[in-house]
């Protein structure tokens, strides 16, 4: 059996299995993953942080001092949390507040490494771990059911309930270890890098509208936007100088840009790219019919431009119809082929000496 088949194997064998079903998602086993190496990080935090306090001070009640400070902007800000991801993109949100917390993080490992560290620089980090952790937990929960279906929604709390048990039993205790053998700077150091493991998991979670005719439109409506930019700049601006190389060279791009879409991180990631694409596709269309106008034997234009749309009309249905077949499935393959289409289309031009003609 190839590898390839071996994991697919091994993939419908875990469905199978209801409390883990869960993991047979793409996007979700990313979110799990990321999220048990930064609960192993918070571990070593935990025992670090008590650890450089209690060395510090000597004093039960700094350490205590700084936990408060964490504590009251996250429950004052929790609710501020939830209202954020349900306007703005919870993986977004979780992905940020990863970052930031790797930053923090990466500080305090920096002071401590450089024997700088005081009490005060703990509140301060104490505070704004605090802020984005609010928005962090509503975000994150938000997120798994964006996810995972109805159906498996309780199996996929439970994995990561179970997960997040786990590493809280054997967590404390590998922390103590590399504490005592590596330092508490190194503890924060692995602690900031567990944060970045999960932002970075979170960047590769697609995430798309999802049947949200709101964000569908949006989509639209910026397509429509680049669209109607780059019509205008082709009938404002003069023909750019190799205008044939600089035809296909776009063609290329969009091609680029379709593929891109495919593998998106976010709707804002594609909603920039779709506004290109506009901007571009009208830009080119504007240009290439004039063109085509401008060479065409006046007694043979009607027919030349039949011909040029031709293309258009006949392809339209035939690409749709097999789009529908196949976007629920392979939405991020049907994106990279067509994005593959149009990068050859725009080869076959340049090799066939099309810049050269086009001037």
């Amino acid at each position: 059996m190839t590898g390839l088949g071996a994991g697919a194997g091994v993939l419908a064998g875990v469905g199978r299995v209801p409390l883990i079903a869960p993991l047979t998602n793409r996007d979700f086993r990313l979110v799990w993953f990321g999220e048990s190496v930064s609960l192993l990080g918070d571990q070593f935090n935990t025992v670090a942080l008590a650890w450089l306090v209690l060395g510090l001070t000597g004093s039960g009640f700094a350490l205590g001092i700084i936990l408060v400070a964490a504590a009251i902007p996250r429950g004052v800000f929790l609710l501020l949390g939830g209202v954020l991801s349900d306007r703005l993109s919870p993986r977004d949100i979780a992905l940020a507040s990863n970052a930031l917390r790797a930053v923090l993080t990466t500080v305090v490992a920096g002071l401590v490494l450089g024997d700088r560290i005081q009490i005060w620089h703990l509140v301060l980090v104490g505070v704004a771990f605090g802020t984005v952790d609010a928005l962090f937990l509503p975000a994150i929960n938000t997120l798994v059911p964006r996810l995972v279906a109805a159906d498996r929604l309780a199996a996929a709390n439970a994995v990561l309930q179970a997960t997040g048990q786990l590493v809280g039993t054997v967590g404390p205790a590998m922390a103590g270890f590399a504490v005592a053998l590596i330092g508490v700077g190194a503890a924060f150091v692995i602690d900031a890098a567990s944060f970045a493991v999960a932002a970075l998991a979170l960047w590769f979670v697609l995430v798309r509208f999802g049947g949200d005719a709101q964000a569908l439109g949006l989509l639209y409506a910026a397509y429509g936007a680049g669209s109607l930019t780059g019509v205008l700049l082709a009938g404002t601006l003069p023909r750019p100088r190799r205008f044939g190389s600089v035809v296909l060279g776009l063609v290329l791009l969009m091609g680029v840009g379709l593929g891109a879409i495919g593998l998106a991180p976010s709707l804002a990631v594609i909603g920039v790219i779709v506004l290109a694409i506009g901007a571009i596709n009208g830009w080119v269309n504007v240009v290439v019919i004039a063109w085509v106008q401008g060479r065409a034997d006046p007694a043979m234009l009607g027919r030349t431009m039949s011909f040029l749309m031709l293309g258009s009309v006949v392809a339209a249905p035939l690409s749709l119809a097999l789009a529908a077949v196949v976007v629920d499935s392979y939405a991020t393959a049907l994106f990279i082929a067509a994005g593959l289409l149009v990068i050859g289309a725009g080869l076959v031009g340049i090799a066939s000496g099309l810049p050269r003609r086009m001037v």
